[in-house]
């Protein structure tokens, strides 16, 4: 999981967006992970799984929006879809260790904080 929190990170302090192709290789390699560990997940995992789905469902919106007239942009539609529902899955459980939507608020902000850290460095 650090992996791919480490590349998400990464991609979010990118000046460009990545290709297609590579995108659909990060989101698969992620929901393979999810499909195979999410059950396990600690704690730190489950904050980092939902930082992950958060932010490819996010990007695979607006790459939907922007490409809606290309044979892509449902390929995005669907990324996102099976990212949201991970997203809630993590969500929930989070919500059960007693965090409300305030802390996710700022544990995210904290996160976010950190990939710029990251890239300054």
């Amino acid at each position: 999981m650090e992996e791919m929190y480490n590349q998400v990170q990464e991609y979010l302090n990118m000046d460009d967006e990545i290709p297609f192709k590579e995108f659909r290789a990060y989101y698969q390699n992620v929901i393979s992970h999810f499909d195979e560990n999410a059950e396990q997940f600690s704690e730190d995992e489950l904050w980092k799984g939902l930082f992950v789905a958060e932010s490819i469902m996010s990007n695979a919106e607006n790459r939907a929006k922007e490409e809606r007239n290309s044979s892509q942009a449902k390929k995005y539609r669907k990324m996102a879809d099976r990212t949201t529902m991970y997203a809630q899955h993590f969500t929930k459980r989070i919500n059960q260790l007693g965090y409300g939507e305030e802390a996710i608020r700022e544990r995210f902000e904290a996160m976010l904080e950190e990939g710029s850290k990251k890239e300054d460095s």
